[in-house]
C-alpha cells in the first residue's frame, strides 16, 4: 500500500513511470533489501543498506531516481543487462522482474561487503529470471556467460566508462550513468554505434562514487581534496567570472595535491589537533590561505544542494527537472 501511494505521488509530480516499472516497484519490497529503517524511502529519500566497515554509507537510491533510470533504461522483456554497483540488490531485483524469465541481469560489484550484502539479499529473493553477481575480476567470466549487453546501468559517479566495459555493450546498446566528478554530474546516456559513442544528456544529478574507497579516505587524502576543489571550481567557474590568476593558482594547488606521495598520515575523527596541523596538505593549504581563503565561502554557497523529493508526501511545488541522489 505505501509503495503503490508512493507511485501514485511519483507520477503526480511528473516523473514518467510505465505500467511495467509501476508493477515490478510495487511488486519488490524494498525493506528485504535493508534492516534500516525505510521512513525516508516513502518520503522520495534514499536510505542506507550497509554501513561498510571504514564508515562509508551505501544507499539505495530515492524512489524518483530509480523510477528516473529504470525510464531511460528502456526496459524490455528478455534482455541482457548489467549493473555496475548493487545498490544492496534492490534495484537488480526490480529490473529483473520487468525482463522476465528470458532476462538475465548481471552486477557487478566492486566492493566486498557490499557485494557479501547482495549477494545475501538476492538468495533468499525469488527471481523471475536470472540474476548473477560478480567481481570485476570475473570480467572473463562475463564475456563466456553473455554474448553482450543492450544495456549497462552505472549506479555511482564515474568520469569515463571503464574500459573493459565498453566491449561488452552490443551495437545499438547504451550505457547509462552519472559522469562527471565528486560534487555533480550529468546523467548521460552513452549509445555505442559502430564503434562510436553518442551522448545523450539528461540532466544534472548528484551520485556518490562508483569506487566506494573513495568514501572511506582519510579527509586529507590529497587525491580525494584535489577531485572535489576541481569539481567546485568547475561549478562555480561556469556560474560567475574569476580572474585567470586566480583560476591559475586553483590549477597549481590541485596539481600540488595530485603530486604528494600516496603514504601521507591518515587522519580520522580521533586525530589530535597537532597531527592535524602537522599534516603535509594542511600545511600546503595554509600556504596558500592568503587567495585561496575567500573562495571557500564562495564554493559553499554553490554547492549546498538541496535533496529534491518530488514524491514526498510534503513535496507541494512541481517537479522542475534535474535529478539529485545525495549520499549522506
Amino acid at each position: 500500500m505505501l509503495m503503490s501511494e508512493l507511485v501514485e505521488r511519483l507520477e503526480a509530480a511528473g516523473i514518467p513511470i510505465d505500467d511495467l516499472t509501476k508493477s515490478a516497484m510495487i511488486d519488490i519490497d524494498p525493506g528485504h533489501f535493508t534492516d534500516h529503517d525505510l521512513e525516508g524511502f516513502w518520503h522520495d529519500r534514499p536510505i542506507p543498506f550497509l554501513f561498510t566497515g571504514f564508515g562509508a554509507t551505501r544507499t539505495i537510491s530515492a524512489p524518483h531516481m530509480i523510477a528516473t533510470l529504470l525510464h531511460h533504461l528502456e526496459i524490455n522483456k528478455g534482455q541482457d543487462i548489467m549493473l555496475i554497483g548493487s545498490k544492496g540488490g534492490y534495484l537488480a531485483a526490480i529490473i529483473d522482474r520487468m525482463l522476465g524469465e528470458e532476462g538475465t541481469v548481471t552486477i557487478l560489484e566492486p566492493h566486498e561487503e557490499v557485494r557479501l550484502h547482495t549477494e545475501d539479499r538476492l538468495a533468499s529473493h525469488l527471481c523471475s529470471g536470472t540474476i548473477r553477481v560478480l567481481r570485476p575480476n570475473d570480467i572473463g567470466e562475463i564475456e563466456h556467460l553473455s554474448g553482450g549487453f543492450e544495456r549497462v546501468l552505472i549506479t555511482g559517479s564515474v568520469r569515463e566508462i571503464p574500459n573493459p566495459i565498453e566491449d561488452l555493450v552490443i551495437d545499438g546498446g547504451f550505457v547509462l550513468g552519472p559522469f562527471g566528478g565528486p560534487v555533480h554530474q550529468r546523467l548521460l546516456k552513452r549509445e555505442k554505434q559502430g564503434g562510436d559513442w553518442f551522448d545523450t544528456d539528461l540532466g544534472g544529478v548528484v551520485f556518490g562514487p562508483m569506487d566506494v574507497g573513495e568514501s572511506e579516505t582519510s579527509p586529507l587524502d590529497p587525491i580525494s581534496l584535489a577531485n572535489h576543489i576541481e569539481d567546485a571550481f568547475d561549478l562555480v567557474g561556469g556560474m560567475i567570472e574569476i580572474e585567470e590568476s586566480t583560476c591559475a593558482r586553483v590549477r597549481n594547488l590541485i596539481l600540488a595535491l595530485r603530486e604528494m606521495p600516496p603514504d601521507l598520515p591518515y587522519i580520522d575523527e580521533e586525530s589530535s589537533e597537532e597531527e592535524v596541523m602537522e599534516h603535509p596538505v594542511v600545511d600546503l593549504l595554509m600556504s596558500e590561505i592568503e587567495w585561496l581563503g575567500p573562495l571557500w565561502p564562495l564554493f559553499s554557497e554553490f554547492l549546498s544542494i538541496d535533496l529534491a523529493s518530488p514524491g514526498s508526501p510534503e513535496e507541494v511545488s512541481d517537479f522542475a527537472g534535474g535529478h539529485e541522489d545525495l549520499i549522506p
